[in-house]
């Protein structure tokens, strides 16, 4: 079984890529999440994660779901992590969760694609963006041939900085930058409530024909990156960006 969390397609892309290769089914994490739903997963012995890489590790949310739920008939897990640049030593990390969930590690493989993080990055224009995926999408390819014989996955980097910003930076990332505050909706808006029904964490509520953002926030983007009007800005970072998602 695959298992993604996406805020804006990277992710959900890859899966079902995956998915395609190998006959598996597909799990949107997020839309569990969403739902409160920490029911039982069975699967089919081996289960896959695919996510975006959050400061160098899985997202703490997902962390915290599959810490959550049972999987049934789990007994090896493989994690793929989709990045803009690199996911640091979040390799420790997964060994540690499967440990936790008394489920084999199988490896964690990286995928570079366009970077969403436009509260402090740049995302890619359409065209790069397509160039970022062209060059992924081999990558993926392997991953999934490598899934279907059941291998473990080489290991990832790991040096000193890897290190360093996994155990140090994500911490620090989620306790001074994850925060909802910096959202706006400006008079482009057109109280469509798409940024509302898009958020996992259900964090958006509409007034007076307006978003409002609560404190529970996980940066996903998915509510900035969608927006048909690009009426949402984060504070003065967003401001000139493009947006980026992906399907």
């Amino acid at each position: 079984m695959i298992l993604y969390f996406t805020g804006t397609g990277n992710s959900r892309h890859i899966a079902n890529r995956i998915a395609a290769a190998t006959g598996d089914t597909v799990t949107d994490i997020g839309a569990r999440i969403k739902a409160g739903d920490t029911s039982a997963v069975v699967t089919d012995g081996k289960a896959v994660f695919v996510t975006p890489t959050y400061a160098w590790r899985i997202p703490k949310i997902v962390e915290n779901w599959i810490r959550a739920v049972d999987f049934d008939g789990a007994e090896k897990a493989w994690f793929v992590m989709d990045c803009g640049g690199e996911i640091g030593n979040a390799a420790k990390y997964n060994r540690r969760l499967c440990a936790d969930k008394g489920i084999a590690y199988m490896g964690t493989a990286e995928v570079v694609m366009p970077e969403n993080y436009i509260a402090m990055f740049d995302a890619p224009d359409a065209e790069k963006a397509e160039k970022i995926i062209s060059k992924a999408d081999p990558v993926t390819d392997g991953i999934a041939a490598e899934l279907a014989a059941g291998k473990e996955f080489a290991k990832p980097r790991c040096n000193l900085y890897d290190r360093f910003m996994s155990c140090v930076v994500n911490p620090l990332f989620y306790r001074l930058f994850v925060k909802a505050d910096a959202f706006t909706a400006d008079a482009k808006c057109i109280s469509c409530g798409k940024c509302a029904s898009l958020c996992l964490l259900n964090n958006i509520k509409i007034f007076d024909g307006k978003p409002v953002w609560g404190k529970n926030c996980t940066h996903c983007m998915a509510c900035i990156a969608y927006c048909p009007t690009k009426a949402i800005e984060y504070g003065s970072k967003s401001v000139g960006k493009p947006r980026y998602h992906l399907n």
